[in-house]
């Protein structure tokens, strides 16, 4: 049974409960849901936002890092007074000002194959918004073994992309990326870049647990900073993956 919303909360939520296709049933749906966002940086900071100003019941964050000046031009969450602090702690602080009625859980650590499970377990979607191709494939190993979806986004320098993975009803990650590039990548990038593709993955989140609109499953979303162009292209599961098709 989907929890009743407060007077207060039909008053902060009100924009959303007027709106076509939403109202308040979807409401209730986020204030009952939870999504675990692993990687609190550039993706993470805006993802983080906007779920928890949506409404969202249970927020998860899971990162290791602390706060460097370095990180302050795109990851929005921070600031200057956080340099030092852990990531998750600070990202925590200002969520619950941001909406005190959210429950924010916080978990420093790496998301590693000894507590992929166990930090997943509770959540009802993952959101990938990490940096590195090990962590992207230990995401979609764990979403496809609890059959849960996850929000893909990934930046590099001025382009960025998106996907909804679901190996129950679409591709998996592994489908599509079956293999992590060679080489170092660049770590240089512009920084509201991030912002656009945290913005997108938000809304794909929020559609997801809300019951609304049509996810961009089995299409992957590619954004182009520098030409201002955002196209996407259609995926298609593969018979063979060593993940989703065993």
């Amino acid at each position: 049974m989907l929890p009743k919303l407060t007077s207060q909360e039909k008053t902060r939520y009100a924009r959303h409960l007027t709106l076509p296709h939403f109202g308040e049933e979807s409401q209730r749906r986020l204030k009952n849901a939870s999504a675990l966002i692993i990687g609190v940086g550039g993706l993470g900071s805006p993802v983080a936002l906007y779920l928890a100003a949506a409404g969202i019941g249970k927020l998860g964050l899971v990162d290791a890092d602390v706060v460097d000046e370095s990180n302050l031009p795109r990851q929005i969450l921070y600031e200057t007074g956080d340099i030092g602090r852990p990531k998750v702690e600070a990202a925590a602080r200002r969520l619950e000002r941001v909406n005190p009625d959210v429950r924010v859980i916080p978990f420093r650590a790496r998301f590693e194959g000894t507590n992929a499970a166990r930090l997943a377990a509770d959540y009802d979607i993952l959101l990938d918004c990490s940096d590195n191709f090990p962590t992207r494939y230990l995401i979609n190993e764990t979403c496809v073994r609890l059959g849960k979806p996850e929000v893909y986004g990934a930046v590099y320098q001025y382009e960025g992309q998106v996907a909804v993975f679901d190996a129950r009803t679409g591709p998996c990650y592994r489908c599509i990326f079956p293999d992590a590039p060679s080489g170092n990548a660049s770590n240089a990038i512009l920084s509201p870049v991030p912002g656009v593709i945290g913005l997108l993955q938000a809304i794909e989140a929020l559609k997801l647990l809300a019951g609304i609109g049509s996810a961009l499953q089995s299409r992957l979303a590619l954004y182009d900073a520098l030409n201002a162009t955002l196209e996407t292209v259609q995926l298609k599961k593969n018979p063979h993956c060593p993940v989703c098709s065993i």
